[in-house]
């Protein structure tokens, strides 16, 4: 693989995927650059099945290997909530802190010890005429009561790492790609590329 899509339209993600195939000396695109491919409506119920859908259509309309991520936060609390909406929990305009927010307010007054959480992400790797591949990583947490820290994206402000001490906007790049949910799981995508690559000699 000389090149590979990325199929995601967010600026954060996309610069951890090109920290990962930097040393691979593959060319990674991302839907910024293909502009006419349009939005893939995401149908799963799950994450890793929105994954799969993403990947598999963009790599037929392109006829080239593609990654699709689809990943979000996950709060006991809420039942499991935002979930699969994560992205678009306070509306369809996907704005990172109104969605923040909406979580704040719907856990006011709730203790700590019941504001659990788990960040979560599917990785589904696409390559025209091959099986789907599909790794996931997870990350446990906890919802903070306030918005902590200026690094990330996301709910990272409000999601606390007990092991780190620190919320995920307060974690360095390298520290938070050690234990993030799409650390995790770009770790095992990786593990499977090596896997392909040995295949293809």
């Amino acid at each position: 693989m000389k090149e590979i899509m990325i199929a995601t339209k967010n600026q954060g993600k996309v610069n951890e995927f090109r920290d990962l195939f930097a040393s691979k000396g593959i060319i990674v695109k991302s839907l910024l650059d293909y502009p006419d491919v349009g939005d893939i409506e995401e149908t799963g119920t799950t994450f890793s099945e929105n994954a799969q859908i993403k990947a598999e259509e963009i790599a037929n309309k392109l006829h080239i290997p593609v990654i699709a991520d689809d990943s979000g936060l996950s709060i006991d609390y809420l039942d499991g909530r935002p979930g699969v909406y994560s992205a678009r929990y306070a509306g369809e305009h996907k704005n990172d802190l109104d969605n923040l927010n909406k979580v704040l307010d719907e856990l006011m007054g709730v203790p700590k010890e019941k504001r659990s959480a788990k960040f979560h992400c599917a990785l589904a790797l696409a390559i025209p005429g091959e099986k789907t591949q599909i790794v996931e990583g997870t990350c446990e947490g906890i919802i903070s009561e306030e918005p902590i820290g200026d690094k990330g994206f996301g709910y990272d402000p409000i999601f606390f790492v007990p092991e780190k001490g620190q919320t995920m906007a307060q974690l360095s790049k390298d520290e938070k790609n050690e234990i993030s949910h799409r650390g995790n799981a770009l770790r095992k995508l990786n593990a499977l590329l090596r896997d392909y690559e040995e295949f293809q000699r």
